[in-house]
């Protein structure tokens, strides 16, 4: 008489999922509720995030590694943060120093997120409040605003753009226009930008980093034609 076969310990498959749970494929994780500053007077201060898709704030370790990059003390540069989301770039700037800060958004939530944090640091510093005096934010588009600025006259521009955008070539020029001599543009963007791609610009990358999805780079005026390199 043959024995009844026992149900296989490999059943169900592994390969099985659960009914009524589609498979994603996640583009970016989930933001954190909240950044923290990693330098200068406000370091270790926590930063609220608003809960926006696509927004992206740059990470602690490719922040760490930029300033790294720019130097930890920024005192007396002026700055812009053209597409500035939770801002973190420009308030890491301007707790190491930096003279001026100028952080543009276009969402409306995070302009007004914005405001809520330079309260919120304005707080901090009493009884001599200064955020506000060397912070500013302003409503708009960022390759608007870059291109209303004055000539050489940042030291520092920050472009952080909506990866699915067609932003990157405008606001890489207008950076490079408003970038004053020996300053600095970092550049995050979803692939790596080499000095081929950048000519038109007058820009070359001076530092670049992967980090996951996000290439982050710091880039320069190129060399006027026949100068020595330093």
């Amino acid at each position: 008489m043959t024995k009844p076969s026992k149900p296989s310990s490999k059943t169900p498959s592994r390969t099985a999922k659960p009914a009524g749970k589609p498979v994603r494929t996640p583009v970016h994780k989930r933001q954190p509720g909240e950044i923290r500053l990693i330098g200068g007077q406000w370091k270790r201060i926590k930063l609220k995030v608003t809960d926006k898709p696509g927004l992206r704030p740059t990470p602690d370790r490719v922040r760490e590694t930029l300033f790294n990059w720019l130097g930890q003390d920024m005192t007396g540069m002026r700055c812009v943060d053209a597409f500035a989301g939770t801002g973190a770039l420009g308030f890491e700037a301007a707790s190491r120093g930096a003279a001026q800060v100028l952080l543009v958004e276009h969402d409306g939530a995070l302009v007004i997120q914005l405001q809520h944090v330079l309260t919120q640091l304005q707080a901090l510093e009493l009884p001599a409040p200064r955020p506000l005096q060397k912070l500013l934010t302003q409503r708009g588009e960022g390759v608007a605003a870059l291109l209303l600025l004055a000539p050489a006259s940042q030291d520092v521009i920050f472009l952080d753009p909506p990866f699915d955008g067609n932003l990157y070539e405008p606001a890489l020029s207008a950076a490079a226009r408003a970038l004053a001599t020996n300053g600095s543009i970092y550049l995050e963007a979803p692939k790596a930008w080499t000095d081929a791609l950048l000519e038109p610009m007058g820009l070359v990358v001076h530092r670049h980093l992967k980090a996951g999805a996000v290439h982050a780079h710091v880039l320069r005026a190129a060399p006027a034609v026949g100068a020595v390199a330093a």
